[in-house]
């Protein structure tokens, strides 16, 4: 993405802080600058503003809140700081961990204060990796409901937002200070604004194949699940003007999505005692360790799919999604009163199959630990009717970045601040290391929320 360098001349139209993308963490930031006394504007490419997040089970993780004390859960920022750093083998910044930690938990407070986002923990089961409920949403539980509630914040605050508006060059001044955005409409048009500060929230890469190929080869074929906007141009940017960026490998994947219909399956159907075969009728992994590193787990087996396997006790859990509630709608989700029934209605071999599913029950009556390493002690026996989904793996977004401190300041090698540069979400390097298997869950929504409130504070009082 270009930059233009020596700008000596004033904009014509100027306010404090721009936002370049109206996902989460860019209404986030729009709606603390302005509440900090900072004209705001946001630019935003799309027609409507989703992003990733409107693609997303919109779930956010927070220890500490006053959402989990109301349930009677019993959390603390240092554990969850610390589920991040096991999850990702320590190969984090804890500095970063603990910033996002003690902000996260504020921001969606004061959602709820403020704007009357009316968030709730899922209580009914616990994620991969957290050692609590943790995962706060709005009632539908999807990232739909997210964006809705947040996009009608904004207009309710009054804040601006240009849309069909694909900013496309930043503009330095002979200071090297960041200062202002050109930007293109769908006729041609260009406009430009001048700014004090700017935030880079347009997220991460995920959609250009060539930078997918180049930092997760693995996933260079993929289903995509994210949006096909995000580009790298934050990356470009940054990189363009010297910043700082670290492990451009972590992202992100997802081992169940509906396949051919292109719908997120909840993670439930799996940590709930369902399990995952492929199209042998035999299971291939731990599927209890995270949904992340099953993407490419899935996508080794043949034809690129597995079948995700659960029962009726779980789909109900699963149901609070509305992803899941849509994959029933769609047909994607398969019922069967028994084991003939379930290979019929797969077409997966029925000895195979039987032979699965009744290793699975020995494991969880013995409370033993299988080959993969999946412990089954406590785990509900699967019971008739059955249910089964045909899955494939995805990737949703990638985890790397620009570098960024405690206030989301891009940051240069050296550890000096780009002025006037900020990046959140996914533009920023996230939390989960360079490895799809450091992903815990709730980490893309984690920095997304966590930064857009540190940065939209930060960015207002910049001079």
């Amino acid at each position: 993405m270009p930059i233009e360098t020596g700008r000596t001349s004033p904009f014509a139209v100027t306010c404090d802080v721009l936002i370049i993308g109206a996902g989460a963490a860019g209404l986030i930031a729009a709606l603390r600058a302005q509440e900090s006394g900072a004209r705001v504007l946001v630019l935003e490419r799309d027609a409507l503003p989703r992003g990733s997040t409107a693609l997303s089970a919109g779930l956010v993780p927070a220890a500490g809140t006053a959402f989990q004390a109301r349930a009677g859960i019993a959390d603390t920022q240092e554990m969850f700081a610390c589920d991040i750093a096991a999850k990702a083998d320590g190969r984090v910044d804890m500095a970063a961990v603990r910033a996002v930690v003690a902000a996260v938990g504020p921001a969606l407070e004061w959602l709820s204060d403020q704007h009357g986002l009316d968030f709730s923990v899922i209580d009914t089961f616990t994620y991969p990796g957290h050692s609590a409920c943790r995962m706060h949403s709005l009632p539908s539980r999807s990232g739909n409901e997210l964006m809705d509630r947040l996009r009608s914040a904004a207009e309710a605050a009054g804040i601006d937002i240009v849309t069909e508006a694909r900013a496309d060059t930043l503009v330095v001044d002979a200071s090297s200070r960041v200062c202002g955005v050109r930007f293109v409409r769908p006729d041609g048009t260009r406009d430009a604004v001048g700014f004090r500060a700017v935030i880079l929230a347009c997220n991460g890469y995920g959609g250009n194949k060539a930078k997918v190929a180049r930092h997760i080869p693995e996933l260079a074929d993929a289903l995509y699940f994210g949006h096909p906007g995000n580009q790298g141009d934050a990356l470009d940017w940054g990189e363009a003007l010297g910043a700082a960026t670290r492990d451009l490998s972590g992202h992100q994947g997802h081992g169940s999505v509906a396949h051919p219909h292109g719908i997120l399956i909840s993670w439930a159907t799996m940590t709930e005692g369902g399990v995952q075969v492929n199209l042998d009728g035999e299971r291939f992994s731990n599927e209890a360790h995270g949904y992340s590193e099953q993407a490419e787990v899935v996508l080794r087996e043949r034809d690129r799919v597995a079948w995700s396997l659960f029962d009726a006790r779980i789909a109900a859990i699963a149901r609070q999604f509305e992803d899941f509630r849509a994959a029933e709608a769609a047909g994607a989700i398969h019922s069967a009163g028994d084991v003939v029934a379930l290979s019929q209605v797969t077409g997966l071999p029925l000895a195979r199959l039987r032979q699965t599913i009744d290793a699975v029950a020995h494991l969880k009556a013995s409370g033993g630990t299988d080959s993969f390493g999946r412990a089954w002690a406590n785990v509900p026996q699967l019971a008739a009717p059955y249910c089964a989904v045909k899955v494939t793996g995805a990737l949703f977004h990638t985890q790397g970045g620009l570098v960024v401190d405690r206030k989301a300041r891009v940051l240069r090698p050296d550890g000096a601040a780009i002025a006037g540069l900020y990046a959140v979400g996914g533009a920023a390097c996230g939390v989960s290391g360079p490895h799809a298997s450091g992903y815990l869950s709730g980490n893309g929504l984690l920095t997304a929320v966590a930064y857009g409130y540190l940065a939209g504070a930060a960015a207002a009082c910049e001079t």
